[in-house]
């Protein structure tokens, strides 16, 4: 039960005393820089399964996989 305590005496202190918290415009900018990333990566992504991929039958785009796939 001592090595409980003294772990979580421990990890506190470092909490407290040894991490460096961001300030709060540092991570505002960080939050924006992750949230545009995030929408970037998507868009592309979305980007790449309209243009590639393949559709189900009786749609109007079937990517250039589906043109493809229905030129054989």
């Amino acid at each position: 039960m001592n090595k409980i305590q003294l772990y979580i005496q421990e990890s506190y202190s470092e909490l407290i005393n040894k991490v460096s918290w961001p300030s709060w415009p540092e991570l505002q900018e960080s939050a924006i820089i992750v949230f545009t990333s995030s929408i970037l990566i998507a868009l592309f992504v979305f980007l790449m399964d309209f243009v590639v991929g393949v559709r189900p039958e009786g749609s109007i785009w079937s990517g250039l996989l589906g043109l493809i796939y229905s030129s054989f």
